[in-house]
Order: structure tokens, then sequence, then C-alpha cells
């Protein structure tokens, strides 16, 4: 009897190993839940530098293509109203437009690893696509609880002839529906350099939605807390809208 008991037991654990799903499955997972065809919304950008200073944005963004095309306009406050970014290519190809100058310029191709308006998010961070698929190698860690939410922890090792925007991630994604809670981002010497947890989590048009998004540089102790006030996934892009031209309106 006691033989039959330990053999059950076995065989069923080993039935539920076989039923987790690999490191590549749930990043394909959270990949198609985090990239719908097209988005609008509205939102806010707080800044706490490392001294403590406070600075706020409000903004609008665009999105299609699955992210890889996204245009960002600030709208608040009033000195840097109507200054905008365009990213093409997942963030391969960036212009900007400053109503100051009334110039478009083309930033170089490794500003894409450089702050956003000053953020503690790169312009790399915020394009979309299918960058975790292609330039990382995923395996599953481990299945955890965190903030009372089963997750799975997805290790992300950056393919070095990929270009990956960090050496390594770890990824938390929630076991109900693969919607990452959770990022800690390493750099080449092994440090846990940032880290972003997305809160606040609405089922909005069919699409898990993060309404908030703190990132944390553990270097220099500062954060940037992303607020989503209103956002679409019904938008859909006029024909040039993502174009330098349309970044002067």
């Amino acid at each position: 009897m006691t033989t039959r008991i330990i053999l059950f037991v076995l065989l069923s654990f080993s039935w539920l190993v076989a039923q987790a799903p690999t490191g590549t499955e749930i990043i394909n997972r959270v990949t198609e839940i985090m990239s719908p065809e097209n988005s609008y919304s509205t939102g806010t950008q707080t800044i706490i530098t490392s001294s403590g200073k406070e600075r706020v944005f409000e903004f609008e963004s665009w999105a299609a293509e699955k992210g890889k095309s996204t245009l960002t306009r600030y709208t608040k406050p009033a000195a840097i109203r109507g200054q905008a970014f365009l990213m093409l290519n997942n963030a391969d190809d960036i212009w900007s437009y400053f109503p100051r100058t009334k110039r478009v310029r083309k930033l170089a191709s490794h500003a894409k690893k450089q702050k956003m308006q000053g953020s503690d998010f790169t312009y790399e961070d915020m394009g979309g696509g299918d960058v975790f698929q292609t330039k990382f190698k995923s395996t599953l860690l481990a299945e955890e609880t965190r903030d009372g939410e089963l997750v799975w922890k997805v290790e992300l090792l950056g393919i070095t002839e990929q270009d990956p925007p960090y050496p390594k991630i770890i990824l938390w994604a929630r076991q109900s529906d693969y919607f990452p809670i959770a990022l800690d981002y390493y750099d080449d010497n092994g440090f846990n350099s940032k880290s972003l947890l997305l809160s606040d989590i609405q089922m909005i048009e069919d699409y898990p939605t993060a309404m908030a998004m703190v990132m944390t540089d553990n270097n220099e102790r500062s954060s940037t807390t992303m607020r989503t006030l209103e956002v679409t996934y019904a938008w859909e892009p006029p024909e040039g809208f993502f174009s330098e031209r349309n970044l002067k309106k």
C-alpha cells in the first residue's frame, strides 16, 4: 500500500512538472498580451530625482503595429508643451521635436539607451515589439507567490549578437493571465541596476492593462512613475501619422 501511495505522488508530481510552460512559452504569452495592435493613451509622468526633487509631466501617446511605431507628445507643463518623440522600428529610429526651435532632429542610434525626458525609462524601455523573444533566451526559474499572486519567475539572458538592451532581466508574470508585474534589469557587472513594478492592473477592452508603472534606478536612487489616465485599443492610425511631419502638430 505504501509503495502505491509513493508511486501515485511521484506520478502526480511528474504530471504537474510536465504541465508547467517553458520560459519561451511564457515570454511568448507575455509579449502577446503586452502588444495590442494599436493604442492611444494619456497619462502622467512623475520623476523623483536622487535629491528628492519632483517633476511632473502630462502626455499623449499613440502606438501601432504592436508597438513598432510610437509617438509621444507632452501637453504639460507649459514649458515643454508640444515637445514630441517619434520612435520607429521598435525604437531603433528616433526623432525629437522641440517647439522652441521648431525643428525635428533624428537622434543617433545609441540614443535609444538614453533616458527619455530625464526619466528612469530609456527610449528602448518605452518601445514595443518582440524584443524579449528575439534578443533574449528565456528560462523558467521557479513558481512563486508575489503580492498574493501565483507567478512564473523567468530569467531572460541577452543574446550578444542581437544587441539586447540589457545583459539579463528577471521577470515575474502572473500565472492567471501571464501579465508581468515586476522586472529586474541587470548590468554587465551583474548588478540589479533598475527595477520595474506594474500595478493597478485593469481589463481594458479585453487587454489587461497596468494603470501604474514605477521604474526605480538602483544606482542613482531615483524613480519615475507612469500613470495611465485613459487608454483605448480601438484607435486606428491615419495614413502618415507616424511621420516627422506629424511631430510638429
